[in-house]
Order: structure tokens, then C-alpha cells, then sequence
């Protein structure tokens, strides 16, 4: 996920040790082995949480595109963390949404925590969906991910030295995935998020020429930002064997609308959200981007 307004929110929802937690029922988490889905697995799972990772390898498998699938993978469960691939912004995703949530609270799921996407205009269209199949809902609005530059999408041109989008003056609030996976925990476990829309971006702007010199100070070598046509940018997609719809994505996402901050990190953790060069140093550390 790549990822208007405030957040949206009546005031803090820290959390504190008084916090309302309802039952200890099975979570299912669809895309539980991606950014964010297997950090929400592993802190549920560090809390003695019992969990189903909903993935096509997945035992029951979980698979959008299977929904004769669904209700095994729906037995037993009484949340869902909801996460759709490639985006909630493509052709088909809101109905497929729908019918999932229709199911979920048909197989008696009592609540649903959905991953959406900053000024996607579009996947609002799933998050009605959800709020209309009659579970507890809370949606989690994400900018686009720090994890793109290590976890797939750009990690091979990162490697290679040069990454390219077709944006040459956009500004993105870059959220951690960490970060997303602790709200998302919190609203899957805290009845005070029901019902609240929260919106997550990193604690400053950042142009795709301050990520690139980030990157570059971090590895040690020179990694280059460079702003592209539509027309080449669909053309890489092509020979990366990914949607060109991401490229009508991306020119909506990146046309200013998301150029601010938002502050959901701080309302749900009470706690300032992780810097992106802290994310860059972690990572590079890790010896990721290393050739």
C-alpha cells in the first residue's frame, strides 16, 4: 500500500494501563505475511493472542480472488485485520471488500480493522463496505510506507542505485510500518477505536530527493532519485510484471492532496511516530541494500 485532512478525531486515545479490551477470540489477519500484516501477527502472538494468518499458503488458505474459501478461513474468528493487494484504489477491490465483510459478520466476526490509503478517494468506497456490514469497524488510513524502499516495489532499484517516479516536486509524510502495526493492534483489542477513522504519516515531509539522500548517507553510496514520464514509468511496470494502475495511483497520490501531516500515530500511541532516517539506519544496518 502507498499511501486528507486531520485525522479526523475528537481528541487522544492514548493508551493507558485503564484501556477497555474486549474477548481474547481467535484474529485473523489477511496479508499476514506482508509489511504489515505479520508485525500485527507477531505482537498479537507476543501477547498469548490466538491468531490465523490469512495468506493463499496459509492452513486454511485465504484468497481474494477464492471466496468459496472464505469460511474456513472465517471459522472461529471474531476480528479481522483487513489488508487488500494490490490496493483498495483498483477496479473490483470495493466489491470484493464488501462481500468479504458481508461473510466475516455472517461467520459471526464481531470486528474490522481496514488498511486503507491516504486521498484514496477510491478505497473509500471499500471502507463503506466494511462500516455498512454491521461488525465494529475502525479504518486505518496509511501514507505511503517506509518499507517500500526495503520490502519489495523499490528494493531491487535501491540496490541498483536509481529509483523513478514520474513526480518531481512531491512531498510524502512516510509512515513505518511498525508504526501502522501498532495502531492497527490497538484497534483490533481497544473498544474506544470503534467507529474512528485514523489517518498515519511520519513526523515530517520528505521530497523523493530528501529519501534518495537519506539512502545515500545510510548505505554509503550514491543512490539517485529520478523523475520520469507517465509513458516510462508504465513501462518499468510492465517489465516488473506489476499493475499499471499504479501508475494512475501514484499521479493522484502524488498531486499534492497529501502534502501535510497527520497526527493518528500520536492520538492512538501517544507517542511520536519513527523518522524515516531512523528506519533508513535500522535497515541499512541490516545489510539489505548491500551489493
Amino acid at each position: 500500500m502507498f499511501r486528507l485532512g486531520a485525522s479526523g478525531l475528537t481528541g487522544p486515545m492514548t493508551q493507558t494501563a485503564t484501556q477497555t479490551q474486549t474477548g481474547t477470540g481467535t484474529t485473523l489477519v489477511i496479508g499476514g505475511r506482508g509489511k504489515t500484516g505479520r508485525r500485527v501477527v507477531a505482537r498479537l502472538r507476543d501477547k498469548g493472542r490466538p491468531v490465523r494468518v490469512g495468506s493463499r499458503s496459509g492452513r486454511p488458505a485465504f484468497d481474494w480472488h477464492e471466496p468459496a474459501g472464505w469460511a474456513a478461513a472465517l471459522d472461529g474468528v471474531d476480528r479481522v485485520y483487513v489488508t487488500y493487494h494490490p490496493d483498495l484504489s483498483f477496479p473490483g477491490a470495493a466489491e470484493q471488500v464488501g462481500a468479504f465483510a458481508e461473510a466475516a459478520v455472517a461467520a459471526g466476526v464481531r470486528r474490522l480493522v481496514l488498511l486503507s490509503g491516504r486521498g484514496e478517494q477510491a478505497a473509500q468506497r471499500a471502507e463503506e463496505a466494511v462500516k455498512a456490514a454491521g461488525a465494529d469497524w475502525t479504518v486505518v488510513r496509511a501514507s505511503w510506507f517506509n518499507q517500500n524502499f526495503d520490502e519489495d516495489f523499490f528494493l531491487d532499484s535501491v540496490r541498483a542505485g536509481e529509483f523513478a517516479l514520474p513526480t518531481a516536486d512531491a512531498v510524502e509524510g512516510f509512515v513505518d510500518a511498525d508504526d501502522i502495526a501498532d495502531v492497527v493492534v490497538a484497534a483490533l483489542e481497544d473498544d474506544r477505536h470503534i467507529g474512528r477513522t485514523y489517518e498515519l504519516s511520519g513526523p515530517r515531509l520528505l521530497s523523493f530527493g530528501d529519501v534518495a539522500a537519506e539512502l545515500s548517507k545510510a548505505t554509503g553510496r550514491q543512490i539517485t532519485y529520478v523523475p520520469v514520464t507517465d509513458a516510462d514509468f508504465r513501462a518499468v511496470l510492465r517489465e516488473q510484471g506489476q499493475p499499471e494502475d499504479f501508475a494512475d495511483l501514484f499521479g493522484l497520490l502524488l498531486d499534492g492532496r497529501n502534502a501535510h501531516l497527520v497526527h493518528g500515530i500520536e492520538d492512538v500511541l501517544g507517542r511520536p511516530p519513527r523518522d524515516f532516517s531512523a528506519y533508513v539506519r535500522e535497515a541499512a544496518a541490516t545489510g539489505v541494500w548491500d551489493v
